[in-house]
């Protein structure tokens, strides 16, 4: 495991009214974005060890963080590298969060018998709905979350196509008994049973020319960030849409294998160059560096929000956007991201990138055999978010500040 400095650390585990969205508008593109076919890449985002698992730095990367237990069930990573006097400490845990919102990831319902993924995990296609009931359940109970973020995958790519519409609807109706705003993220599964015409107004989600990205303020203290990690894809769009022939030849120069969605023979983070990754396209680029001028100007936190993973300590190389780099490029240019949220890689997992962003990728409510769960809700401080996980889904207390007061 290298040295401490290189410690790997193991994870166990409001109705107000609905914010403002803002809907992206099109912008002209500055001769300074990069483009998808760019080699450029920033090494710096490269993973610092070959395993996938947890692990977490501070930022110059020299300092392992805290991983504090609270239970054998249950453990909260905590990214807070020193601790202040035990009155701090208490008095940060008697405050209150600004507000609160629940979130899920990876659905992906069908009513199909019980399967396994390409890797030969168990898949509970008809029991995940199950999952998402329950969080519904546990979400309205709390009382106090300002809205749900559905990181993508509602329906599975197995769903019967005469049964695709319907199974959307179904899942989508069990969102809508949640007591207020459920903002969705379009991913792969999603696109293999609809196409974006059709899907966008059943997920409610705002969108220029059918694309998927936008944003909203649920405070003025904080901005969410919902990236549209398929707006350059070879699946979602009509087979002749400009998008999809640039995915196609980037796909080409990419990825050697007749078989689009085979990584063989690819290495390292090459191997995320698959059909069912996607990317963020120029003008979504240059759409993303204006809302963070904003955020920047307005002194607002940032909550990025990704179906595909954005960072390689969080993933497997095999889930990642196809950009991450460039789209981090974009992200690494201001202080105002603190947390990247995705999901797409089911196992889930953790980091904090070379800048100090924190990344999580949710563990899949897919993947839940009879009777366990994974979802969780968050709650929002000035200077952290904390993600309170039930069963699957691991607790994660993600700081921004590495200082005593966190």
């Amino acid at each position: 495991m290298k040295t401490n400095a290189h410690r790997i650390v193991f994870l166990l585990e409001l109705l107000p009214l609905p914010p403002k969205i803002t809907s992206p508008t099109k912008t002209p593109l500055s001769s300074s974005t990069t483009t998808l076919n760019s080699d450029t890449y920033n090494k710096s985002l490269k993973p610092t060890l070959n395993s996938r698992i947890f692990h977490k730095y501070n930022n110059n990367r020299t300092t392992p963080l805290i991983a504090t237990f609270l239970d054998r069930k249950k453990t909260v990573l905590s990214a807070c590298c020193t601790m202040g006097s035990t009155n701090e400490s208490a008095s940060a845990q008697e405050k209150q969060p600004l507000f609160s919102f629940g979130i899920i990831s990876d659905v992906q319902y069908a009513d199909i018998p019980d399967g396994r993924s390409f890797i030969g995990v168990p898949r509970y296609y008809r029991h995940s709905i199950l999952v998402l009931q329950r969080a519904v359940q546990n979400w309205n109970h709390h009382k106090k979350l300002k809205f749900v973020i559905n990181l993508g995958d509602i329906v599975d790519g197995f769903c019967p196509k005469d049964q695709s519409l319907n199974a959307v609807k179904k899942v989508v109706n069990e969102f809508d008994k949640f007591n207020g705003p459920v903002y969705h993220l379009i991913g792969n599964h999603c696109l293999y049973n609809l196409p974006r015409k059709q899907l966008l107004p059943l997920l409610k989600i705002p969108g220029v020319d059918d694309h998927a990205y936008f944003d909203f303020s649920p405070t003025p203290e904080y901005r969410f960030v919902v990236l549209d990690g398929y707006d350059v894809s070879a699946i979602g769009w009509p087979q002749d849409h400009p998008k999809t022939l640039e995915a196609l030849n980037f796909l080409r120069e990419k990825n050697p294998n007749s078989e689009k969605n085979s990584p063989s023979g690819l290495e390292g983070l090459e191997r995320r160059f698959l059909m069912f990754n996607g990317a963020v396209g120029k003008e979504q680029l240059e759409w993303l560096d204006g809302v963070l001028q904003e955020a920047s100007n307005l002194k607002q936190k940032v909550v990025i929000c990704c179906h595909l993973p954005l960072d390689p300590g969080t993933s497997s190389p095999e889930a990642l956007l196809w950009n991450y780099d460039q789209v981090m490029d974009v992200i690494h240019t201001y202080n105002c991201v603190k947390i990247c949220l995705a999901g797409h890689d089911h196992k889930g997992g953790y980091s904090i990138d070379s800048h100090g962003i924190h990344h999580r990728t949710l563990e899949a409510a897919l993947e839940c055999p009879s009777g366990r769960d994974a979802f969780g809700y968050v709650d929002v401080y000035d200077d952290r978010l904390s993600l309170v996980g039930t069963d699957r889904m691991h607790s994660t207390d993600m700081c921004f500040k590495l200082q005593a007061n966190c």
